[in-house]
């Protein structure tokens, strides 16, 4: 499972008449919003209780509908499991996808995006939850989260090298180090947040990183 990997599928369907036109968009439309309400529900559910103990049956209750109706969008709780890690995936980087920052400017929008988040409880929370659990190799988004975190110290790698070429970061700070240690800060900062609301994840997060650096932030 990747963070590429598309859950929607494309549904192609032979129309037969003009008027069944009208009615197939508005059904689709229907089942989409359905799918979406479910989501919605899951990230509720796996948030409080994680994948292994929050139930296929909780998820459709908070949804609203029955256990029958939900399966029939979802058949498992791995293919529900994979629409909820796009959704968050998809929640993470909608932000970016105007821009094409490099160096400092990464640093700066990886600090403003956990600021963001904090807004999201529910986001901090589920990918707390979610990749505690996938630290077992047997747990299906094991290797969703092996790749996202893979992906996020290579992106802050790339972003301290070049910081490191134009004298922005301290010359006995290795540009790899560097990425490791935000990574890492990060994620504890939020899992002590989650514990403690009143920490400033952001302004904190910037206070340390600040200190491996030149130039402000």
């Amino acid at each position: 499972m990747t963070a590429e990997r598309a859950v929607w599928a494309t549904e192609s369907v032979q129309m037969t008449t003009s008027e069944a036109a009208p009615r197939a968009r508005g059904e689709y439309a229907k089942s989409a919003q359905r799918r979406r309400d479910i989501v919605a529900a899951a990230v509720e559910v796996f948030s409080e209780s994680g994948f292994r103990d929050g139930s296929l049956r909780t998820v459709a209750e908070r949804a609203g509908m029955t256990h029958a109706g939900m399966r029939h969008h979802f058949p498992t709780k791995v293919d529900l499991l994979e629409a909820v890690l796009q959704w968050r995936e998809e929640e993470s980087l909608q932000r970016a996808r105007m821009t094409q920052p490099v160096g400092a400017d990464v640093i700066r929008a990886w600090i403003d995006s956990v600021g963001h988040n904090v807004a999201q409880p529910a986001l901090v929370e589920l990918e707390m939850v979610l990749s505690a659990e996938a630290v077992s190799s047997d747990n299906p988004a094991h290797a969703y989260f092996n790749d996202l975190y893979r992906r996020a110290e290579q992106l802050l790698d790339r972003a301290f090298a070049h910081m490191a070429s134009h004298g922005e970061l301290r010359t006995e700070i290795d540009p790899g180090v560097a990425a490791r240690l935000l990574f890492a800060t990060t994620l504890g900062l939020q899992t002590l947040w989650l514990r403690d609301r009143s920490i400033d994840i952001e302004s904190e997060l910037r206070l340390y990183t600040q200190a491996m650096l030149t130039i402000d932030l």
